[in-house]
């Protein structure tokens, strides 16, 4: 039985000791903030952790993001300082600046490239304020690979990525997040497409299947275990030849 306030506590004190063992004292947190139940309960962690002066939520909509309110009300319940830097003109000139060198766009690029100028944003923003940069992913997304190698699945630390989604929002809860900002629709924000539109299975049937290995419907065991073995890559150090092999 998952046991959410005992990890909630475990977490915490984890984050604490990364600081205490990794950075200067006062070192801040720099935090993508989406509105998700990632971003927030990695947020209010951080929080709960070091202290609301010590994080710093970064949004970064790419032109109009019609949900963007959520973000800076979860800045707000939290009382985190907040920054928005909206990348749409980095990502075009990346883009264009691919086109004119006679590269044809894929739909890989143009859904990664953003992913990855986000976190070359926090990574500036961390430069400026003496920070750490909070990677949010979760083991749900890690396991079938659904995130950015070098984008969103970057970071400094990473204090989801052992929980699964059910598990995420289990303590978002114990955190007393309002719901909207834990029941929100998980989506990129860029392809148009929910997060499970894309993996074309539920969140739910992927956690089941991760904890308790039981997954009724063939097709989609089948697919959660190539997307697995497919994105290995992307849960393990980059290979590097040694001299002394």
């Amino acid at each position: 039985m998952f046991d959410a306030k005992d990890v909630k506590n475990r977490i915490v004190a984890w984050i604490h000791d990364y600081f205490r063992d990794n950075a200067s004292p006062g070192t801040n947190v720099v935090i993508g903030i989406s509105g998700g139940k990632d971003s927030s309960v990695a947020a209010a962690l951080c929080v709960e952790a070091l202290g609301k002066d010590r994080v710093v939520g970064v949004l970064m909509p790419q032109g109009e993001q019609h949900d963007i309110d959520v973000s800076y009300r979860l800045c707000g319940l939290l009382g985190i300082r907040n920054i928005e830097i909206n990348i749409k003109d980095a990502v075009q000139a990346l883009l264009d600046g691919t086109e004119a060198a006679g590269l044809e766009l894929s739909e890989g690029a143009v859904v990664n490239t953003p992913a990855r100028v986000r976190m070359t944003v926090l990574y500036a923003v961390s430069a400026i304020v003496g920070g750490r940069v909070a990677n949010t992913s979760n083991f749900s997304e890690d396991w079938v690979g659904y995130a950015t190698k070098f984008g969103d699945a970057a970071g400094d630390f990473s204090p989801l990525s052992d929980l699964t989604v059910s598990e995420v929002k289990a303590v978002g809860r114990e955190l007393g997040l309002p719901a909207e900002f834990i029941d929100k629709v998980p989506a990129d924000g860029l392809c148009g497409r929910t997060d499970e539109d894309n993996l074309g299975f539920t969140y739910a049937a992927l956690d089941r299947y991760i904890r308790e290995g039981v997954c009724e419907d063939e097709e989609i065991r089948a697919k959660i275990d190539r997307l697995h073995e497919l994105n290995l890559h992307k849960m393990r150090p980059m290979p590097a030849f040694r001299l002394d092999n």
